[in-house]
């Protein structure tokens, strides 16, 4: 008989984790078997893409349902407007107790100051007045929107104010590395205010990694975010017994990202000699393209920042110590993921609980003789894992049916039955699952935009990218430049087809198609209040 039971659910991401690192995913090196087992009782999506391929565009993506163009989240440093509905807001609606443990990064987590400026007034022309220099009149610098700035996290008893988002309870980890901030560091500074000097690079252990962003954390796993993340879930979940309510949880763990520092035994868990040469290294046939070669013409010049965010070149053994890093940091979570399973199971709500797994976005780890992200829209940076684990349907399935992040809101919506509100985006998922799941979209849609310190905001650099079963294709809005790739015949990414005589009635096709995508993606809010 159904369960009449309104479901739970639980959202765990994890953040610069591309779809091949997992074992359920077909690595070969790495073990997950808490990932896996969620895997093993639900649909696996084998192409999955996220809205943007930076944090907090594509995390307020994933949690309007929208595109980065529509929720104003363009680029990281802006903040996703709290006049923003969420999906969670109506799960909170519907009744539901929802929480949010771990990393947000809907807000300004860092004090670096925006890059990208309005351009100053012509020479003669007036300035208009501060409340009137954008199209809309809105502020996105007041203190509901500085809740995850170092500064507030530095005031005494400093929490997130809620609602949060659509979230009830939050207990949030800003920053990435040991050294984070949030609910985090005072739970440490209860734990053992001693090890808050063990925090940082300037406090890290020897080591003979020469990746950059590499440290050896001297905080013990059991101090670490991921411990601790763990730890409030179990939390989280052991209250269940007192609150009959159904509930929604995001587990959101700020790793794997760089800084590559694993903690404890998970730092030489693996073993860079275990990791392959990525195939940009063992080709003589590859002409990096403009950009590409521009990263690595400034690493070899001793300019590039490799201190910062975006892509920089690399080497082969960095890639493969950044991989080895990567691993340890991805095995550190899944044991954490293990232990709010074992909780899961505890409270007696496993068999009406909806688990969820899916990352932020990618990173290249070397392919294409990068690291980290940036604009680049290769497949490391824009395929992520998406898993949907329903105890209603329990059994294994894999499917190549395309799913965006923005399906994400939708797909939840759907299997608690409630009805999206106007101007979300997303296709509920639902019809794709299981074995005899049928597609619910041709393609995926992703948009980049970045800041630039010569580029004011009228003119930041802007990449639109169409993903189908096949063909992945951009369109580069600064470079005159565009990119064309077979995915069958070319997984890695090398031929650039979009100048091709041969593929010019295919780039078409993709080129109409990408254009009723954007005009798909018009947004639909405010509905009309009258005929006219």
């Amino acid at each position: 008989m159904p369960d009449k039971r309104p479901p739970n659910f639980i959202l765990i991401i994890t953040d610069q984790h591309r779809a091949d690192y997992l074992g359920c995913y077909g690595h070969p090196i790495l073990r997950t078997p808490h990932i896996d087992s969620i895997a093993a009782r639900g649909t696996q999506f084998r192409k999955f893409y996220v809205a943007s391929p930076v944090c907090m565009p594509n995390r307020a993506s994933l949690m309007t349902g929208r595109m980065p163009a529509v929720h104003g989240v363009r680029s990281n440093g802006i903040p996703l407007s709290q006049d923003s509905v969420t999906f969670v807001d109506l799960l909170r609606d519907a009744g539901y107790d929802t929480a949010l443990i771990g990393k947000s990064h809907l807000q300004n987590f860092t004090k670096t100051p925006a890059m990208s400026y309005p351009a100053p007034p012509r020479e003669g022309y007036r300035q208009p007045s501060p409340g009137l220099r954008q199209a809309m009149r809105i502020d996105l610098t007041g203190e509901t929107y500085r809740q995850e700035l170092p500064a507030y996290w530095a005031q005494p008893g400093a929490h997130i104010a809620t609602p949060f988002y659509g979230y009830g309870h939050v207990e949030v980890v800003t920053g990435h590395g040991d050294n984070v901030d949030g609910d985090y560091r005072a739970w440490l500074r209860d734990k053992d205010p001693a090890a808050l000097g063990l925090l940082g690079p300037e406090n890290s252990a020897p080591h003979d990694y020469i990746v950059p962003q590499a440290y050896r954390t001297r905080i013990p796993e059991e101090l670490y975010s991921t411990n601790y993340l763990a730890e409030r879930a179990e939390a989280f979940l052991s209250a269940r017994n007192a609150n009959a309510d159904p509930f929604f949880l995001t587990l959101s763990f700020p790793d794997p990202h760089h800084p590559f520092n694993p903690p404890g035994k998970y730092w030489d868990m693996y073993k860079p000699e275990q990791f392959p040469v990525p195939e940009a290294f063992r080709r003589n046939d590859w002409t990096p393209p403009p950009h590409v070669q521009e990263a690595i013409e400034e690493r070899a010049s001793g300019k590039a920042n490799l201190h910062g965010m975006r892509s920089i070149a690399t080497t082969a053994r960095e890639a493969q110590e950044a991989q080895a890093l990567t691993c340890g940091m991805i095995a550190c979570i899944d044991d954490g993921i293990g232990r709010v399973l074992r909780a899961l199971d505890a409270s007696g709500q496993r068999d009406n609980t909806v688990l969820i797994f899916t990352t932020d976005h990618g990173d290249h780890l070397g392919d294409h003789r990068l690291l980290l992200k940036g604009c680049e829209q290769y497949q490391s940076i824009l395929h992520v894992p998406f898993i949907w684990s329903d105890p209603q349907a329990p059994t294994a399935a894999a499917t190549d049916a395309i799913g965006s992040t923005i399906d994400i809101p939708a797909t939840i919506l759907d299997r608690a039955r409630i009805q999206p509100y106007v101007g979300m985006q997303g296709k509920s998922l639902l019809p794709a699952m299981g074995a005899d799941g049928k597609a619910v979209r041709d393609c995926a849609f992703v948009q980049y935009e970045h800041q630039m310190a010569d580029k004011d905001v009228d003119h930041m650099p802007r990449w639109h990218t169409i993903v189908d079963q096949r063909y992945r294709m951009t369109v580069m809005s600064d470079a005159g430049l565009g990119e064309l790739y077979d995915l069958a015949a070319d997984p890695g990414e090398f031929d650039n087809l979009w100048d091709s005589p041969e593929h010019a009635a295919l780039k078409a096709r993709l080129m109409e198609r990408l254009l009723q995508l954007e005009i798909e993606h018009t947004d639909t809010v405010p509905y009309p209040t009258g005929r006219a």
